[in-house]
């Protein structure tokens, strides 16, 4: 294996993260809109995504150990120690483009998150507001005697 097949899978890393980043993006717009049916495909979609992400890396993996022997598990950084000059030059950018696709996706999955985060917290809202007693009810233990004559005297005493 050489330096040519470790810049075509990392090519093809490059490839697979952006297209995951834009499906991100697509999740944001139905996130916001609500459309679970095309969540629920987008989210299929991701996962094909993420299964031949694992593959690449695993493809990544042995090419790596075959360019560095003595290395159990190298690195980029391991292996771009080893080449010449111009694919060094190509590696180091493959490695910054990755980076920079990975860190991308990571802040638009965190937003997702968020995203995701506060309409569980609206939904709960609009269901306690639809049925406060569901809410407001007591979570503790009361004898049922004494709950019947708290309902009957209600919980506040004006007698007192």
């Amino acid at each position: 294996m050489s330096a040519e097949a470790l810049l075509t899978v990392m090519e093809r890393l490059i490839s697979y993260h952006q297209s995951l980043y834009e499906l991100a993006g697509k999740k944001t717009d139905m996130i916001k809109k609500g459309d679970m049916a095309a969540l629920d495909q987008m989210l299929k979609d991701e996962q094909t995504h993420v299964a031949t992400i694992k593959k690449l890396e695993q493809a990544r993996i042995q090419i790596a150990v075959t360019l560095v022997p003595s290395i159990e598990k190298p690195t980029i950084a391991d292996c771009i120690q080893g080449l010449e000059q111009h694919d060094q030059q190509a590696l180091l950018e493959k490695r910054e483009q990755l980076a920079s696709v990975i860190a991308k996706l990571k802040e638009k999955n965190q937003l997702n998150q968020q995203l995701i985060y506060h309409s569980l917290q609206y939904v709960n809202l609009s269901m306690n507001l639809v049925n406060p007693k569901a809410a407001a009810q007591n979570m503790n233990y009361i004898h049922p005697q004494k709950a019947k004559s708290q309902a009957a005297t209600g919980m506040f005493q004006s007698k007192v």
